[in-house]
């Protein structure tokens, strides 16, 4: 039976604008269990990030809960809330201007066993990033480094060694090699699962580069316009797409071999909706070749159409 580590519940961030609130997440609802990788894919803009940063409790969320162990994080102040940043570390985007430019990658892995107090001296400290060094593939001679003078595999390198430092459970990815080279892309993802492998990391792992969450993701959320879409396993997702739009998506792959003639791509069409004080229903409405009236006259939720596989649409919530 699987250890239910991670838990979402109806979790909403709404951003104030001069027009109205803009909807970033509205609703969502997963869980992922120990030891498991959660994808969550979708378009620029659909709340993919902010998503990762209320989990991470680095936005504070409009309403809804997430749950830690059983324990509603979002309710945490002071030094339970200090705590719960051990257990729960991020890997940003960006692997340059993630990291300090004036700090050496020494300095820069050190600053967070210094920040928590880890360790009494400094030679315990320094013995502590050489091994992370070490397992994150930094070679010694790189220790006085800068990151300016280093590559982008090598500085996300860093930023991984910054996230392990503290033995984290839980390791929120926010597209993590989207900045980097396809060969280093590679190498990163296969850190990572191996990391994931030796220490039981869970991971929140957020792409929009679908070949990517196919290969490191036990489950994918595919999200749009801040909600949660369509929901279940990787094989089952790329097997059996249900909803228009994960369809769409991954018809768009492009195919290396030249031999497979005749794939039909799905051509969305229609305006994407604004996400500042959506109307009710289905906000890929305006896109579907399927939708009908009935699409826009309530608001939809996650249903289990197949054991494990959960969709948001109108074809699938049993009424006409």
């Amino acid at each position: 039976m699987s250890e239910k580590l991670i838990e979402v519940v109806d979790l909403k961030k709404y951003f104030k604008t001069r027009q109205g609130d803009l909807h970033a997440v509205d609703g969502i609802n997963f869980s992922i269990n120990r030891g498991e990788t959660l994808g969550i894919v979708g378009e620029s803009g659909c709340g993919k990030s902010t998503l990762g940063r209320l989990v991470m409790r680095l936005h504070e969320a409009t309403s809804g809960s997430v749950y830690y162990n059983g324990t509603d994080i979002t309710k945490l102040k002071g030094s339970k809330l200090k705590e719960l940043r051990k257990e729960m570390q991020i890997i940003f985007q960006d692997p340059y201007s993630s990291l300090n430019p004036r700090m050496t990658v020494s300095n820069l892995i050190a600053e967070p066993l210094n920040l928590n107090k880890v360790y009494k001296t400094k030679q315990e400290t320094e013995a502590r990033v050489k091994e992370l060094m070490e397992t994150v593939g930094l070679a010694p001679r790189l220790i006085n480094a800068y990151p300016h003078e280093l590559d982008g595999g090598r500085r996300q390198r860093i930023g991984i060694a910054r996230a392990l430092a503290l033995n984290p459970k839980v390791i929120v990815c926010d597209e993590p090699v989207s900045a980097l080279d396809v060969s280093i892309q590679a190498q990163i993802l296969n850190l990572l699962m191996d990391l994931q492998d030796e220490y039981g990391l869970t991971y929140l792992f957020i792409t929009h580069d679908l070949s990517v969450v196919k290969h490191i993701s036990n489950r994918i959320a595919v999200m749009y316009l801040g909600q949660c879409i369509e929901l279940a396993s990787s094989k089952e997702i790329f097997a059996n797409p249900i909803h228009p739009y994960t369809k769409a998506l991954l018809s768009a792959i492009p195919v290396a071999d030249t031999s497979v003639r005749g794939k039909k791509q799905e051509i969305l069409k229609g305006e994407v909706v604004s996400p500042i004080n959506p109307k009710p229903g289905c906000r890929f409405a305006p896109r579907c070749a399927y939708a009908t009236e009935a699409c826009t006259s309530c608001e939809l939720s996650l249903r289990e159409v197949e054991p494990g596989h959960f969709v948001s649409c109108r074809l699938f919530d049993g009424e006409k």
